[in-house]
Order: structure tokens, then C-alpha cells, then sequence
């Protein structure tokens, strides 16, 4: 089959303008039969731990932010009721500024990148990216900053996802492919010229993140018990297994879990599946993680090595249906696990070793599909309390760029380019749409909140 010339490819994404101005991007009107937020978050928690439910609505309801990172579902209804550029990639799907960090790549490096793919699937190329710009607004809101640094904020991730993606429309496909954001590649792009505070800020986070690792895992989250490691009990954020069910149905619980390792190592390499079968299985806990995905089954498993010191941990988290499969259709995979997997294989540019999927019968009965990563490799977010203007500029900018390298993966960056264009209309519209939608957003917590103060909602605070 022929590939489109770039010319070709350039011409159709020019094409697409008229079906969908850029301009058009920058408009947010509920519309009269939009879907009650509530009622979507009621229907996620209807195959959800009951117990941990409340701790969700506890932490949406902290702020208008974590309500925001919480409601990827609703976000995606209200996108699908807006007209589609036709450009598509693979989609994060809940591509919000806290779903960006820093992780230790394979080869030891910390890189910056998307770290999150609950939600992944084939989409339009401007879900992602208004979620982003959605998600400077209200961060920047959260730090009380005026209307127009917030406007400089979501222009510059904006911009930077506009004239990167342009870079990447004249990049050999393999160049793009082996592109990743590094320290070394931060500090040549962001470093020269910006203010020592942002600088400092930033390795602090650095630092950080690269001191979260499998032996602070160990140190945390882990007891020795007659020579034994154990994971800590702290109910009801994290639970052995031994503790949260009786004695039988834990036995089990982790013995449905072993079982299923054995399938999961078939989704790794060769070399991965000898590397693993160095680590004995040890024990298994139930841990709360995040804010959107409180609720669905997540287990930390603990394999030992050579001794006591030679720790791994794996992180077990259920995959559902991708909120965006309602509007989008479904995944190519029947496996959500796999769907996540194979999402995040293709965006990122450098994924966790231990990367694979599994499904086994969880602590209710049901067979449920399951991925799995390393627990703590190096893993660091933005700290929004933290973040002066500058500094959230900088970080929108790395975000940005991120974003448009991830799509460049796999959707036609020629064609996107062109959409785009060399002008700032794009960057003004998601300007636009930004502070729209985050006003919506602030519609959206206070019907949270005012449902859990009149008793309709049961919601667990501070945890």
C-alpha cells in the first residue's frame, strides 16, 4: 500500500481546518442534555470496592483540581459532544498535568514523560491536548494567579505542543521514535536562560523522584517478620491480604494472583521472564492509589531476590473500559490490561521493564483484567502547592512538547502540523477553552460538594 506524500499529508490536515476551524476548538457551551457529572461518577463506582468509594469522593471534593483530576469520564462525555478535528493518535485519555513526570527509563536515565494510561485509546488528537490546557487553568487558579499569567500558562503548553509538533512534521519517523526527554535534553531546551529558582526547583524534584525507588519501597511500605518481609497494615489505605480477607479467601485471593504470574511473564521478553524468575513471591497488599482510580482493585506484590535487601515490587492495578470507549468505540484489545500496555508502549519513550498484563480472579469473584509495572522505579510528579508562574510555565512547556512527541508516535505529525499551523489561532482558542471549562469544572466540584453536605453522597475526608 502507498504511502501519502507529505505534501499529500500536509494538504489533508489543511483540509481538516475546514471541517473543524481551529477557532471552534476554543468554544465550551454545556449543552442542554449534558449527562449529570454525579451520575457518571455514581456508575464508575458501581463495580468499585464499596469501602473505597467514599475515599474518592473524599479527595475529588478537596479542590476543584483533584475534583478535575477524578472526572476523566465526564470530561471525555462532554468532549464527545464537540465537533472532531479527525486527526487521530493514540490518546492518554487523561492527559492532565499531574499525569506527567519524571521515572527512571530502563538504562537508569530519568526521563519526562506521559506516565499514565488508564484511559488510552485511539482518538482525536485535541481530547488530549484540552485536557492538558484544562488542567494548567485550574492549577493555576489553585495558586490564585491572575487571569492573564493563567492565559500565559496554558499558551505556553499550548504553543509548545504547536511548534513541536510542526518540528516533528520534519523529522525522519525513526528520529521521532527514538526522541525522549532527558535531563540532559530538559536543561539544553529549558535550562539556558531560565531563572535559577526554576532550575532549582526542578532537580529538587529530580532528586526526589529519583530517591523513590525499590529500597525506599522497602524501607515504607515493608516489616520484617521472623526474617520475613511483610507489607505494613495501614487500613484502609494499605492492606496485606492476610488481614483484609479471612483466612481462606486470602489464601485464595493470593493464590489466584500466583497463579496468574504465570501468564503475566508471558507478556514480557525472554530476557524479562528470566530476570523475574530470580524473585520468589513473597506477599501481596491491597493498596489506595491517586484519585481517579481510588476504588478499583490495585495490589503491590512483593518478590525477594538474592535476600531480604534484593526487593521487587510490583504494582497490580485493575484496567476497566477506557472512559473514552462510550464516544470513541471500543479498544482492538478484549484485554483492558493489554489495552493499557500496548497504549503505553506506543506513547512513551521508554516504558517499565515489568510492563505486562494478567487477569485472574479478584477479591469479589470475578474475573477482572489486570496490568502490571514496577511500583516506585524513580516515579515523580508536579508538585502544584510548589509551582511559582515561571515554574508552571516551564513545566506547561515540557508537558506540552511531551504530549505533541507521544502523538507524533502514532498519528501523521505532517498533517497535525498543518492543522496547527504557524500562528498562535490554536494556542488562543485552547486559551479560550481552558478557562470555559475550567468554570464548568468549579460547576462540577460545588455539585459534589453540595451532595455530600445534604447526606446524598458519602464521602471519607483527609485520607
Amino acid at each position: 500500500m502507498r504511502q501519502a506524500t507529505p505534501s499529500e499529508r500536509a494538504a489533508f490536515g489543511k483540509q481538516a481546518r475546514a471541517t473543524v476551524p481551529r477557532s471552534r476548538h476554543g468554544e465550551w457551551e454545556p449543552p442542554s442534555y449534558r449527562t449529570d457529572p454525579l451520575e457518571i461518577l455514581e456508575l464508575q463506582a458501581v463495580t468499585r470496592i464499596p469501602e473505597l468509594v467514599p475515599i474518592r469522593y473524599g479527595r475529588m471534593a478537596a479542590s476543584p483540581f483533584a475534583f478535575f483530576r477524578g472526572a476523566a469520564a465526564v470530561m471525555a462525555s462532554d468532549l464527545a459532544t464537540e465537533d472532531q478535528s479527525g486527526l487521530e493518535v493514540q490518546l492518554c485519555g487523561d492527559a492532565h498535568l499531574s499525569n506527567f513526570g519524571t521515572f527512571a527509563s530502563p538504562e537508569r536515565d530519568m526521563i519526562f514523560d506521559v506516565n499514565d494510561f488508564d484511559e488510552t485509546i485511539p482518538g482525536p488528537f485535541e481530547w488530549d491536548l484540552k485536557r492538558l490546557a484544562a488542567s494548567l487553568e485550574i492549577a493555576a487558579r489553585s495558586r490564585e494567579f491572575d487571569e492573564l499569567t493563567r492565559r500565559s500558562v496554558v499558551a505556553q503548553g499550548t504553543c509548545s505542543y504547536r511548534t513541536a509538533m510542526r518540528d516533528f512534521a520534519t523529522m525522519r519517523d525513526l528520529e521521532i521514535w527514538y526522541t525522549r526527554l532527558d535531563a540532559a535534553a530538559i536543561a539544553a531546551r529549558w535550562g539556558e536562560g531560565a531563572p535559577r529558582k526554576v532550575v532549582q526547583a526542578f532537580q529538587r524534584r529530580v532528586a526526589k523522584a529519583q530517591s523513590k525507588d525499590h529500597l525506599a519501597a522497602l524501607a515504607k511500605l515493608t516489616v520484617e517478620v521472623d526474617g520475613s518481609l511483610r507489607f505494613v497494615d495501614n487500613p484502609p489505605l494499605m492492606m496485606p491480604a492476610e488481614t483484609l480477607f479471612t483466612d481462606v479467601y486470602s489464601k485464595q485471593t493470593v493464590g489466584n494472583l500466583y497463579d496468574a504470574l504465570s501468564q503475566y511473564r508471558n507478556t514480557l521478553s525472554g530476557d524479562r521472564q528470566r530476570l523475574l524468575e530470580k524473585y520468589d513471591f513473597v506477599d501481596l497488599a491491597r493498596k489506595v492509589v491517586g484519585v481517579g482510580s481510588v476504588g478499583t482493585r490495585c495490589w503491590v506484590a512483593l518478590f525477594v531476590g538474592r535476600d531480604n535487601g534484593d526487593p521487587l515490587f510490583l504494582q497490580v492495578k485493575e484496567a476497566e473500559a477506557s472512559v473514552a470507549e462510550p464516544f470513541l468505540g471500543r479498544s482492538e484489545y478484549d484485554h483492558h490490561g493489554r489495552r493499557v500496555v500496548e497504549g503505553q508502549r506506543l506513547m512513551q519513550g521508554a516504558s517499565d521493564i515489568f510492563l505486562g498484563w494478567d487477569k485472574f480472579q479478584a477479591d469479589d469473584g470475578v474475573t477482572r483484567d489486570f496490568y502490571l509495572r514496577q511500583l516506585w522505579d524513580g516515579k515523580g510528579s508536579a508538585v502544584i502547592e510548589e509551582m511559582a508562574p515561571e515554574l508552571l510555565g516551564v513545566y506547561a512547556q515540557m508537558c506540552g512538547w511531551t504530549l505533541a512527541r507521544a502523538h507524533a508516535r502514532s498519528g501523521d505529525a505532517v498533517a497535525m502540523g498543518s492543522y496547527l499551523g504557524a500562528g498562535d489561532r490554536f494556542e488562543r482558542a485552547m486559551c479560550d477553552f481552558a478557562a470555559s471549562y475550567a468554570d464548568q469544572n468549579e460547576r462540577d466540584h460545588k455539585a459534589l460538594t453540595r451532595a455530600i453536605a445534604s447526606g446524598k453522597i458519602h464521602a471519607v475526608a483527609d485520607l
